[in-house]
């Protein structure tokens, strides 16, 4: 049993304003921001405020598109609303603007994975200068642009029948947007796949040890970053360094072990998800699939080519579901994915997909 979804066409029209709630306890930084929004045509300030209380009470009666969210606020702090601020409208990206809250911080990693889109520490009330405007714009830009849909792409069939071989190892990545949706993924894990996970999420390297610590809340399974050298083994999840990309090399006797390579993609990125998928197809063959998570970007099509072409199968984020649909709809535009489908969802598709014949 298959079932063909429809091709995805990419709107011409301009694009509205990104409507804007910012929410922030300095009513000087309220006003710089505001300003330096409104100068874009792109963006929009509906409304501003102090406090977590009020943009809730805003939020159950306006919609808006993003929300720019200070972590210090009077009453509830900006991360403890986090949650609540998503649950109003899960469209809605959030992103962090604050002085506390500064990349390979704790509180960073906290609020990316309660679902934050992006992190941006904010200058002082006094020194804001004259590259943080154009900086925030670019950034925030990038979270309305980068995951558009690609044009028409082809009719992707979803596959019900087991893929070539059995599952031997699921590879994953992500960026923007991810740690939620690995959270997603891992809840609709309904019992242990029985073969190495390897794990490449779009963070530095003072990320790596807390975000698996995070990920060790999100599933029974165990969860390590990965060192060179180690023998992989089913049922652990390997988490790609923030200095190195993760990578596998079969050895003798059917031994795989793991490979970290410092050098980045030609694209930019480390750690990479391409590099990660390529050895991935070298090393299993048919037996390796990978999922591709909400990100900016291409990172994975490359790789995702590989894994196809040696008869191995690629499952990716829809775009509904995805903060940025960059990285799963370049693979979906690119034909290399079996199917499109929300986190939850996935795990028990590549549980069904992976199965041993018979």
């Amino acid at each position: 049993m298959s079932v063909v979804l429809p091709s995805i066409a990419s709107s011409k029209e301009e694009a509205a304003p990104v409507r804007t709630l910012v929410v922030d306890d300095s009513v000087v930084v309220r006003t710089v921001i505001e300003r330096i929004l409104n100068t874009d045509p792109g963006f929009t300030v509906t409304h501003k405020t102090n406090s977590a209380e009020h943009a809730l009470n805003y939020l159950s009666a306006h919609e808006v598109d993003l929300v720019l969210l200070d972590i210090e606020l009077p009453g509830q702090s900006g991360i403890a609303a986090l949650p609540a601020i998503l649950r109003a409208n899960p469209r809605t990206k959030v992103v962090i603007l604050s002085g506390n809250c500064r990349a390979g911080s704790a509180p960073a990693i906290e609020a990316l994975a309660l679902g934050a889109s992006d992190i941006f520490a904010k200058p002082g009330s006094g020194s804001f200068g004259e590259q943080f405007p154009h900086t925030l714009i670019e950034r925030l830009s990038r979270l309305f642009t980068s995951g558009q849909a690609v044009a028409n792409p082809p009719p992707l069939r979803v596959e019900a029948e087991p893929a070539a071989e059995p599952l031997a190892c699921l590879g994953i990545g992500a960026s923007t947007g991810g740690i939620h949706a690995l959270g997603q993924l891992f809840a609709g894990m309904r019992e242990p796949l029985g073969v190495p996970i390897l794990l490449t999420q779009h963070l530095p390297a003072s990320f790596t040890q807390y975000f698996a610590e995070q990920l060790t809340r999100m599933t029974s399974l165990r969860v390590k970053v990965a060192e060179h050298g180690e023998r992989v083994v089913p049922d652990t999840v390997y988490v790609a360094p923030g200095n190195a990309n993760l990578q596998v090399r079969a050895g003798l006797h059917g031994r795989v072990n793991i490979v970290l390579d410092p050098a980045r993609t030609p694209a930019g990125n480390l750690p990479g998800v391409d590099p990660m998928f390529s050895s991935m197809a070298q090393a299993y063959g048919a037996g390796a699939a990978g999922i591709v998570l909400t990100g900016m970007g291409r990172d994975g099509t490359v790789g995702a080519r590989d894994v196809v072409a040696a008869h191995g199968w690629i499952v990716a984020q829809d775009e509904a579901s995805s903060v940025v649909w960059g990285m799963p709809g370049s693979v979906a535009g690119e034909g290399l994915s079996c199917a499109l489908l929300e986190p939850y969802a996935i795990m028990d598709f590549v549980a069904h997909r992976g199965k041993i014949k018979g």
